[in-house]
């Protein structure tokens, strides 16, 4: 299996074998519920799909609930707040209804991608969003945060389309890859990450094994 749904609960620094500490982001990772799998003759690809985060059955759509209800019956609340497709070779080894835990993927030292929507930044100037070194900061100068010519000339007389400019910034999905897990503690389904990963505290993220080799 590729990989599970998890939550960013925060960050923090623990200490290294040579006594040196390290900073690692702590997350919550499943336990994940299997609530159907997908075949290459049905679907047309291997996948399963995973639920995590309790959710009130009041507060689900009734298709929602339907498609609950046939996996696990009826209950007061169903693990739905995310659900989330994850590719497999072999979709026997996993059942409707069975739970994952952190333990039954992932293991310390391992390599890991770390998918999540990075922090809204709201309205911002090219200096923020793009980096721009602006104009000078001294006396007399009308030149700071300004953009700058974003024209052309009579030919093509418009601004290209993908010109850095003010906007909206952040509330991007981003990968971050080739992270360790530096440990797991697996009564608490929480994994320990070395370094930072995007999004706020609180925010659901996806994990899974890493694609490519560290360097």
């Amino acid at each position: 299996m590729a990989g599970m749904i998890g939550r960013k609960l925060g960050m923090t620094q623990i200490p290294t074998k040579d006594g040196s500490m390290t900073a690692v982001t702590v997350i919550e990772a499943g336990p994940c519920t299997v609530i159907q799998g997908k075949t290459v003759e049905r679907d047309g690809y291997t996948a399963i799909k995973l639920a995590f985060g309790d959710v009130e059955a009041k507060k689900l759509t009734k298709p929602q609930l339907g498609e609950l209800r046939k996996v696990l019956g009826d209950r007061d609340q169903y693990p739905a707040q995310v659900i989330r497709e994850f590719r497999v070779t072999d979709t026997s080894k996993f059942q409707p209804g069975q739970e994952i835990r952190v333990t039954d993927i992932f293991t310390e030292g391992e390599k890991i991608d770390i998918t999540g929507i990075s922090k809204g930044k709201g309205f911002q100037g090219v200096t923020k969003r793009w980096g721009f070194s602006g104009g000078p900061k001294t006396h007399g100068s009308k030149f700071h945060n300004r953009p700058g010519s974003i024209g052309q000339h009579t030919d093509p007389g418009r601004v290209y389309k993908g010109k850095k400019l003010a906007g909206h910034d952040g509330l991007k999905r981003i990968t971050v890859k080739n992270l360790e897990i530096l440990r797991i503690i697996p009564d608490k389904n929480v994994i320990l990450v070395k370094g930072a990963i995007p999004g706020p505290e609180g925010s659901v993220v996806c994990v899974t094994k890493s694609r490519e080799r560290s360097q």
